[in-house]
């Protein structure tokens, strides 16, 4: 892009918008320059499963719109002309797929865009395609399907370690912002499927509270965990696409309680680089730091620990959540006994509601992939968790015994016993810990192992403390300002 002087790997927003209102640059030219680095990307990399055919008539569109709006005191807004990726769960109502990166659905229709594509495309965003992901996240075989493979896309690809894993299931989403195939992405999360890619591939990605932003359109894994977020390269970015997907939606009721937690200006007021000031942060060290001693995560979490403080927080270290083991084990806690049952009754309804598509079952996905080995590669990868989710009939006793244990031993208490405003943890080790209580997280970029393999550091909080999540996290990346592009490390 050197005709229009303006560099646009790595750029933010905010940038991008600059250079627009400059000149500098059009939505066309952007979009015409990530799908050329994913042409020359994604076969390596596999991030993206396929490509609007209308982008670049959307940047048509959008450009015109700026020109015919220039001058006028309602100004676009931080998405106008921004090009976007949506993980390929996430329904559109144009010539796209949405598949969850399987050959069953291939040829479906949704009966309309999901309530987050229609926010981002009343902000003026232009969806650009769809991202790869862990096949119906990972929850064909949690055991049997690797993280970032599904049948469409084949094997997703770290960009700064090859032969390190992408993280799942939002994995496509993270490799593509990281790898600058686009600059804003979204993802799911029901069990780490934001935060763990966003740490793995040295991005920011946000996990809001669950209701925050609506799931109404987007294929379901556990609806009661359930929440659909930002993954991008800067904190600001995240909470620039946060502040126009979140809000009230009449297809999803937990909208209703969610949309109270909305400040009445936004998030974007607190984007503040002293927002560590005052914060009270609670360290959790075990069990997550055993496994990574004489790691340069290790030592980077300890001299993280000295930044906050340095940076104004008041660091209480040491602290033990009660029965962590259990709630990080689905097994022994029972959340992989409420996903499997909840999925079954939810991915039924879905499916009823497609059009044009002969899968209306879990027993039908079932039965196409063992009658499409090949397509599907049944024979390397099974199909365990799929089997196993059929035979369960619903919320049953025992299930609700399980949900009555896990709402006993979530952080709620914990947070309020020490005065918390966040927890933070090393990595994305604690993600089922902000699952079963359908809380908030934020990873940011927290270093490099020697390889070049990233780590993240990860802040989390009760419902609704999105605020100062972004406060805390936005000050960590403004201190340490440690996130690097993967051609780096080529």
């Amino acid at each position: 892009m050197d005709e229009l002087d303006f560099t646009i790997e790595e750029a933010t927003i905010k940038e991008i918008q600059q250079a627009f209102a400059e000149g500098k640059l059009t939505a066309r030219k952007l979009v015409d320059f990530y799908l050329q680095q994913i042409e020359s990307l994604n076969p390596v990399l596999r991030g993206v499963i396929e490509v609007n055919p209308d982008a670049q008539q959307l940047a048509d569109e959008s450009d015109n719109e700026r020109r015919e709006k220039s001058g006028d005191s309602n100004t676009v807004g931080e998405l106008h002309g921004i090009p976007v990726l949506l993980k390929d769960t996430i329904g559109t109502l144009d010539k796209m797929n949405t598949t969850a990166g399987s050959y069953a659905l291939l040829g479906s229709k949704v009966a309309r865009d999901a309530a987050v594509v229609e926010r981002l495309r009343n902000g003026g965003a232009i969806i650009l395609g769809k991202t790869s992901l862990s096949e119906w996240y990972k929850f064909r075989s949690i055991d049997g399907v690797p993280n970032g493979w599904c049948a469409r896309a084949g094997q997703g690809v770290n960009p700064y370690l090859s032969t390190g894993t992408p993280c799942g299931s939002s994995s496509g989403s993270a490799i593509s912002v990281a790898a600058n195939m686009v600059s804003v992405a979204l993802g799911t999360e029901t069990h780490s499927s934001i935060i763990c890619p966003s740490d793995h591939n040295s991005v920011v990605g946000i996990k809001p509270t669950v209701g925050l932003t609506s799931r109404a359109g987007v294929i379901p894994m556990t609806p009661r965990w359930d929440t659909i977020g930002p993954i991008c390269r800067t904190v600001s970015d995240a909470v620039y696409v946060l502040d126009v997907i979140a809000g009230f939606d009449p297809r999803d009721e937990a909208t209703e309680e969610g949309a109270k937690y909305i400040p009445e200006d936004g998030y974007k007021q607190f984007l503040k680089e002293d927002g560590l000031q005052g914060k009270r942060l609670g360290i959790v060290r075990r069990p997550f730091l055993d496994k990574i001693h004489d790691t340069a995560e290790f030592r980077a979490f300890e001299l993280h620990i000295d930044t906050l403080r340095k940076q104004g927080a008041e660091v209480m270290d040491n602290l033990e959540i009660d029965r962590v083991d259990e709630i990080l084990n689905p097994n022994d806690s029972g959340e992989l006994s409420i996903m499997m049952a909840e999925f079954k009754t939810s991915i039924n309804v879905y499916l009823k509601e497609l059009d044009n598509s002969p899968i209306r079952s879990l027993a039908d996905i079932i039965a196409f992939n063992e009658s499409n080995p090949e397509l599907e590669k049944l024979t390397e990868y099974d199909q365990e968790t799929f089997i196993a989710a059929e035979k369960t009939d619903g919320l049953g006793e025992y299930e609700k015994a399980i949900l009555e244990k896990l709402e006993n031993i979530c952080l709620n208490g914990f947070e309020k016993e020490h005065e918390l405003d966040a927890i933070v943890t090393p990595g994305s080790r604690a993600c089922p810990v902000f699952a079963v209580g359908g809380y908030p997280a934020i990873t940011v970029p927290a270093g490099y192992e020697n390889d070049g393999m990233p780590f993240g550091i990860c802040f989390g909080g009760l419902k609704g403390s999105e605020p100062k999540l972004i406060e805390i996290s936005y000050a960590f990346e403004n201190a340490t300002k440690i996130r690097r592009s993967p051609f780096s490390w080529w």
